[in-house]
């Protein structure tokens, strides 16, 4: 079988955790992908010995900052199979990374924006390529010329929203620029999963990590799923996204992203 390459952002959360040691069993030589290297040295050497895969390794990187995006890039020398984009952040009050971006809108919008421009030539020529952007079902409230809360007052929630409609628009406008390229791009709510994410706007969750990684994964390896591009799904379910029928706002939308 022909070696199969992926990397996972946000790997070390409960859900990207769960959505790694998935992707371990199924053979990926893996990288997993996050800030903390202390966290990220951990979660591999424990996938190594669960999954009895020795094809794990991990890069520290900050999925909020674009050069350090386009340096991990110019780093990597093997094909690429499967990106599956995790990272989030939902900080309390507003943050700015260190060139003044807005912390939710640079980690959890720029950052899979980033990771595709960059990664997606790696991808060219593969069998079955796949993009996952792990999206939601709480999406809503953006405001295209308030994507950074300048003008309204920033509220974690609203951020949160913002972004993941923000991920379910942009899953659209990369599946038509990659079809010709054979690269399928899906967006996945990932389940009602209690983590510190969650916990920071203020929720639990009722479902297990293991059921939370369930879409993705099933967006990542079901064979069934070659060659369905721009679609949304949730609960192993594809399901209509009303946010990408805005055309106007989706390419208005990714030429902003463009513009960063």
């Amino acid at each position: 079988m022909e070696q199969r390459y992926a990397i996972l952002t946000g790997a070390y959360g409960a859900i990207g955790s769960a959505i790694a040691k998935g992707l371990a069993k199924q053979g990926f030589t893996l990288l997993l992908a996050g800030r903390n290297a202390d966290k990220l040295e951990k979660l591999t050497a424990e996938l190594q010995q669960s999954t009895i895969n020795s094809k794990i390794s991990f890069h520290t990187l900050d999925l909020s900052r674009r050069q350090e995006i386009e340096n991990f890039s110019r780093q990597w020398n093997k094909p690429l199979d499967l990106l599956v984009n995790n990272a989030a952040a939902t900080p309390r009050s507003r943050e700015e990374t260190p060139e003044g971006i807005e912390m939710q809108f640079a980690t959890n919008v720029l950052g899979y924006f980033w990771m595709i421009k960059y990664f997606h030539p790696f991808m060219e020529g593969r069998d079955d390529a796949r993009i996952v952007n792990v999206a939601s079902y709480w999406a809503g409230d953006l405001e295209l010329n308030d994507l950074e809360f300048t003008s309204r007052r920033y509220n974690n929630d609203t951020a949160y929203r913002q972004t993941k409609q923000a991920d379910r628009m942009l899953t659209t406008a990369f599946a038509e620029k990659l079809e010709d390229n054979n690269i399928t791009v899906l967006a996945a709510h990932p389940g009602d999963v209690s983590s510190k994410l969650s916990n920071n706007l203020g929720y639990g969750g009722w479902e297990s990590p293991e059921q939370g990684a369930a879409t993705p994964l099933f967006c990542s390896i079901d064979p069934s799923l070659k060659g369905i591009t721009g679609k949304y799904f949730e609960n192993k379910t594809q399901t209509p996204c009303r946010f990408s029928q805005d055309k106007e706002a989706v390419k208005k939308l990714f030429e902003i992203c463009e513009s960063y």
